[in-house]
């Protein structure tokens, strides 16, 4: 109940906390929450330290038999704050809890390590699959040095990608309200040089709140390697890509894929382009019914160890 309070928390930086991972923190006392936390913003804060100033002054007593519970293992470096490991060290708390090691190379146990040194007791590991999946942009950004990479594109009932060649509006203005909340939470955007060129999309949150993600244009001088090569040294966790079919295909090729959003209307045009097909590789993971358009989501298979 504590760590999914924690998620909960942690959500609520999906705007701000990047290149940060989302974190969030709970700490409990004879039953009760008496402080909670998350990381607000990049460079600012974490959850742990937002937790213990929520802490009030009568509850300060209770640390010493409290537990935190923590998302994500706590830091152990000096960053742009210091280390969480050694202030929940320095509070006198009995227990953490945490729901999963983080991938970040200056951290990956040792601030779980740096706690139980100091005689803590620490339970690693509770809904870890709900913490990883969270913060999934990180994870991947840090464990395979690349961007999350989320395919997106729209299709008619009898999977055509536009009517006869031209432009077609497939989305509703709810539908397209989504697909900019989805641009919202992410670093970078992608069309290729055929669509740029055709339909100079904008590619922004006109309709959503939050910041623009980055756009960029598929081409012959900018490929895969250098969007993914970009990526990493500016450190974008995330990629979106949506179209046209090329660029979608070129993505799909190459493996470089973790989600696939597909938008189908109930028109029929007969013939356009053809949308691509679902990957091989691809789980659904959920459907939804909006304004008569189903909105279905795909994630990869995990590849075998």
């Amino acid at each position: 109940m504590y760590m999914r309070r924690c998620l909960q928390l942690a959500s609520c930086g999906i705007q701000e906390a990047r290149p940060n991972p989302m974190v969030g923190a709970v700490i409990v006392a004879q039953g009760r929450i008496i402080g909670e936390g998350y990381h607000i913003r990049c460079g600012e804060a974490h959850a742990e330290v937002n937790a213990f100033a929520s802490v009030k002054l009568a509850d300060e007593h209770l640390l010493a038999e409290a537990t935190i519970y923590v998302s994500l293992e706590p830091c152990a470096h000096q960053g742009r704050t210091p280390p969480c490991a050694d202030l929940i060290v320095r509070k006198g708390v009995r227990r953490v809890v945490v729901g999963c090691v983080d991938p970040f190379a200056k951290v990956q146990g040792r601030g779980i390590a740096i706690l139980r040194e100091a005689g803590i007791d620490v339970t690693v590991g509770v809904l870890e699959e709900e913490c990883r999946w969270l913060n999934r942009r990180f994870f991947t950004f840090h464990l395979h040095r690349r961007p999350y990479i989320i395919l997106k594109w729209a299709q008619t009932a009898d999977g055509f990608l536009d009517d006869h060649g031209k432009a077609l509006a497939i989305s509703s203005p709810f539908t397209q309200r989504l697909v900019h909340q989805l641009r919202s939470e992410c670093d970078v955007i992608l069309v290729g040089r055929v669509t740029e060129e055709r339909e100079r999309p904008r590619l922004n949150v006109r309709l959503w709140s939050g910041r623009d993600p980055v756009k960029r244009v598929l081409s012959r001088d900018y490929g895969i390697e250098e969007v993914i090569a970009e990526c990493r040294d500016r450190q974008w966790l995330s990629l979106l890509v949506e179209g046209g079919r090329q660029t979608l295909l070129s993505f799909i090729d190459a493996g470089l894929w973790d989600e696939i959003r597909v938008e189908t209307a109930g028109m029929v045009v007969g013939e356009g382009t053809p949308a691509p097909s679902i990957p091989e590789k691809a789980i659904p993971h959920s459907r939804e019914w909006w304004d008569g358009r189903m909105v279905e989501w795909f994630i990869r298979l995990k590849d075998e160890d």
